[in-house]
């Protein structure tokens, strides 16, 4: 006869087994970003963290790898015509959004189109020259293009690319990213305001063997030490944008796995030089010779190391000294505070003082803090305004602003740094730098397909966009990523974005 003990050890073992089965299945990855995101409507929206956010949500036409190679996504292929005034693209077969609508090629089309044409579209310049879009068949749509586009494919990679359901888009109108609908590998939740972004895998996906999660948690913490506590304390797997000063003391006490990843895109100070009134109420917008003077006040590498610890690169372009296109015979500009002085001098300003706009982020914080110590070397007076990210975007949009640090996460091609900001008129140009040669400049860099002869024009470029200095860039960040020991499949892709799938937790 079994003994009492082991009966009833044996359902309660079993019964263990199977909680801590179901506990191994049901998980749940809990991200902490360093900023909430704005609208969750790829057509919209701008921020870095909502494409944090959109690498789980919505798929996109093609991606890139670690190289910056563009591989397909939802697309399988492309071909260019033999005028390279049209692309057609193959799209994968058997792909549905969250609403079970199919993304086929009348999808892509209503998606494209919604991008040029969307009141409000921040994707109307990644995609001007293109200017209608034929559905060939349900699996290869075809993009017609006013002139050859070299950055297409590369647009094509981020938001531009993402395609929403034309159902539930069309429903919604522009309400529609408050409770977006895509066709990546996890579907739309529930939205609290500063607290949380919720989303759970999607049953029909098409790559679904390569999700290992059932729910993905985003928290938008805005404190990095704050961010790093909860890591340590469990309450999160993985943070992006670990403070640069905490890196060194992590990777000695070696419980944490990290992640340094050299970024595409730029960290910079814009100077509202058009955009509004503004721009004339302070001679830092008036007179170039001012701007000149503060960049002349300050020391790039000492902003490195003070505010990023070292973990960032010195640069004075949209793409770091080390990036091909990197106009060469302009180089950093070393600190001149004796220059600087002259110049102000020459403009007839003596203490300049303008208001310095910064999210609430610590290192857009720390940036403003160093600056305003730097530049008062040479006679300015900045005064310093942090608001909420989100509110910062919207006074830059506004003009409501005379400068503004704001870092942009950056694309695989230099376009998508330049264009948008430097453009007549653009959605992000949000200094008001507007200049027919530039614009004329940037055209023919867009139009022209070799490498070779695009890097001359790049360099033209640079050469009429540093000596207004609308952006003052500072420097090329590092990702700083700090995750779980148990989480792994994380790729390092420049862009700065967790690919969540491929991702398990052991």
């Amino acid at each position: 006869m079994p003994s009492l003990t082991r009966t009833i050890l044996r359902p309660l073992l079993a019964l263990a087994i199977g909680a801590a089965a179901l506990s191994a299945s049901a998980q749940t990855l809990r991200i902490g970003l360093a900023e909430d995101p704005d609208a969750l409507d790829p057509t919209l929206a701008r921020t870095f963290v909502g494409r944090l956010v959109f690498a789980g949500l919505c798929d996109k036409l093609f991606d890139i790898d670690e190289k910056l190679a563009i591989v397909p996504q939802l697309a399988t292929g492309y071909q260019w015509s033999a005028d390279s005034k049209s692309l057609t693209i193959k799209l994968r077969p058997d792909v549905t959004f969250h609403d079970g609508e199919k993304m086929d090629a009348a999808a892509v089309k209503f998606n494209i189109e919604r991008h040029k044409n969307m009141p409000g579209s921040n994707r109307r310049g990644e995609l001007a020259p293109v200017t209608s879009v034929d559905v060939v068949d349900a699996a290869t749509v075809r993009l017609n293009l006013a002139a050859p586009f070299a950055p297409l494919l590369a647009q094509l990679t981020d938001r531009a690319g993402m395609m929403v359901s034309p159902k539930a888009a069309q429903a919604a109108g522009d309400k529609f990213g408050s409770a977006p609908v895509c066709s990546g590998p996890f579907r739309f939740v529930e939205r609290v305001a500063q607290d949380r972004i919720v989303l759970e895998r999607y049953a029909n996906y098409w790559n679904k063997a390569a999700v290992h999660f059932d729910k993905v948690i985003f928290t938008p913490i805005p404190d990095a030490t704050v961010r790093l506590a909860n890591l340590r304390s469990g309450q999160l797997d993985f943070i992006e944008r670990a403070a640069p000063s905490d890196m060194e003391k992590i990777i000695n006490e070696k419980k944490l796995k990290t992640a340094r990843i050299t970024e595409i895109g730029y960290q910079g100070i814009t100077i509202n030089i058009g955009k509004s009134d503004k721009a004339k109420a302070n001679p830092l917008g008036r007179d170039a010779r001012v701007r000149e003077a503060f960049e002349l006040s300050l020391d790039r590498q000492g902003l490195v190391q003070v505010v990023m610890d070292n973990e960032a690169i010195a640069g004075n372009q949209w793409v770091a000294p080390s990036n091909t296109n990197y106009a060469k015979s302009l180089p950093i500009p070393k600190r001149d505070i004796n220059r600087a002085k002259a110049l102000l001098k020459e403009a007839g300003v003596t203490n300049p003082s303008f208001t310095l706009v910064t999210p609430t982020t610590s290192d857009a914080q720390r940036i403003a803090l160093v600056v305003q110590a730097m530049s008062r070397e040479a006679g300015f007076d900045v005064k310093i305004q942090a608001a909420e990210f989100a509110t910062s975007l919207n006074m830059a949009d506004k003009g409501d602003f005379e400068a503004y640090v704001l870092a942009w996460s950056g694309r695989p091609d230099p376009d998508g740094n330049l264009y948008s900001f430097h453009a007549c008129k653009q959605p992000l140009n949000y200094s008001g730098y507007c200049d027919a040669q530039t614009d004329a400049l940037i055209k023919q860099s867009r139009e022209t397909l070799d490498p070779a002869q695009r890097k001359k024009v790049f360099e033209q470029v640079a050469a009429r966009v540093l000596k207004e200095r609308p952006i003052v860039y500072l420097y090329h960040r590092k990702w700083l990523w700090v995750y779980s020991p148990k989480l792994t499949g994380v790729r390092e892709i420049p862009d700065g974005l967790l690919r969540l799938t491929g991702l398990k937790m052991s």
